[in-house]
């Protein structure tokens, strides 16, 4: 049986260790953010845009609020304040047979915090030239 990715991830989230980031990803993993106008593809950037993430998102009003489970898929809604600024958004994470993250969207709400993320993780992004975002 695959290990669960879920339950890593949920755990990477609450202790904010984006050192286990890799392992969980497969290589061929596509992501997408709420920002960037094209697919990201491969472990590296995915790592590194979901590590920037964490520094930004994870803070302690930070929650997944609901969750939708289906084989190897799920969507994960959460909150969190950042700044003063409600944010509002989803998670949606497909895994492949072995386990491995092959797909993660992000979506968010409202349109200030949609900005706010844009500036936050653009700033974080820049300072790792290796995994600046590719329009």
């Amino acid at each position: 049986m695959a290990p669960d990715p879920l339950r890593e991830w949920h755990r990477i989230v609450a202790t904010g260790d984006a050192s286990a980031i890799p392992a969980l990803l497969a290589a061929d993993v596509t992501f997408h953010s709420p920002v960037v106008h094209t697919p990201q593809r491969g472990a590296a950037v995915t790592a590194g845009y979901l590590g920037a993430a964490l520094q930004v998102f994870c803070n302690d009003s930070f929650t997944y609020v609901r969750e939708f489970r289906g084989d190897r898929s799920a969507v994960l809604e959460f909150v969190v304040q950042i700044d003063g600024i409600y944010v509002n958004g989803v998670d949606m994470i497909a895994w492949n047979e072995a386990g491995l993250i092959a797909d993660f969207k992000v979506l968010l709400r409202p349109l200030k915090a949609v900005n706010l993320i844009h500036a936050k993780m653009g700033a974080l992004l820049a300072a790792q030239p290796r995994h600046a975002p590719r329009a």
